[in-house]
């Protein structure tokens, strides 16, 4: 079932299909009127869906002139890109920044929705075990299936 910010979301994207220049300027008030939801709601959709990772930079200016400016990043060589994603890893991973490079990943029709509920499910079961390092340990399970996942379809 679709949540409010799953509504919010595929209103912007569409906003950002039909744009020729690819990027949008939206006004949050605006926003939160029409969805019906207090103006936090963008921003935690913003801050959520709309990540340097997932392909998207925001712009945003508060006040009552204020603006969202949402564009999304082309990228030429999509597999450069995967590649840089996971070179972006690092030795910590959160779960949020998890969730955004998988979304790009699928987004970028490198990953299917299976892979990434299987990538999901191995790293909640592997650092649900552990006590501390879980950030360490999903950094190397990722990386590492991802890794494989890239290499094995190319």
């Amino acid at each position: 079932m679709s949540t409010l910010a799953d509504h919010i979301e595929a209103y912007i994207k569409q906003m950002l299909l039909s744009s020729e220049s690819r990027s949008v300027e939206l006004s949050r008030a605006q926003l939160a009127d029409a969805f019906s939801c207090v103006p936090s709601q963008i921003n935690y959709v913003l801050a959520t869906r709309f990540t340097l990772e997932r392909g998207y930079i925001v712009e945003s200016r508060r006040g009552g002139g204020g603006y969202i400016r949402i564009a999304h990043v082309q990228v030429e060589d999509d597999l450069t890109h995967a590649v840089n994603l996971l070179k972006s890893i690092g030795s910590q991973l959160s779960e949020r920044r998890m969730e955004n490079i998988l979304a790009r990943l699928k987004d970028l029709g490198l990953l299917s929705a299976r892979q990434c509920r299987l990538i999901r499910g191995i790293v909640q079961q592997e650092t649900g075990a552990v006590g501390q390092g879980r950030d360490m340990l999903r950094a190397s399970l990722v990386r590492a299936l991802l890794f494989y996942i890239i290499e094995s379809e190319s």
